[in-house]
């Protein structure tokens, strides 16, 4: 199964009762493992979650802290990029060169990586003074 398939499957346990607008992510940690996210939302905007922050916090909650490759899918015409929040969320668990795949539910495919996604992304090294 490849992680289009997986986000796939799990883009159908979205909770979208208000936009009706269903987002899969899976990403392969650098162990080799798969987790999965679906967005969540809440009646309470912006209190939901997103698909790809759904798979992040699966990832560190499963004892990985380190994303080897992502997708995201959607049902959109384009593919669906992740928001500014999950991009800096993907930045803080992967290297600038790993692959982030962006897909529609009519299998139109879009590669990038974190970088790509995010240039001049905020990370550790603004801290060093701390």
């Amino acid at each position: 199964m490849s992680l289009i398939d997986d986000a796939r499957a799990v883009r159908e346990n979205a909770y979208v009762p208000y936009s009706k607008f269903k987002v899969g992510a899976a990403l392969t940690s650098t162990s080799g493992a798969v987790y999965v996210g679906c967005n969540v939302e809440n009646v309470a905007y912006p209190e939901g979650t997103c698909a790809e922050a759904g798979a992040i916090a699966a990832m560190v909650a499963g004892g990985d802290t380190a994303i080897a490759d992502m997708t995201v899918i959607a049902d959109s015409p384009k593919p669906v990029s992740p928001c500014g929040g999950c991009r800096q969320k993907i930045a803080e668990f992967a290297k600038g060169d790993v692959k982030v795949t962006l897909a529609t539910m009519d299998g139109v495919v879009q590669e990038t990586t974190v970088a790509a996604l995010l240039p001049g992304s905020f990370d550790a090294d603004y801290m060093s003074r701390v």
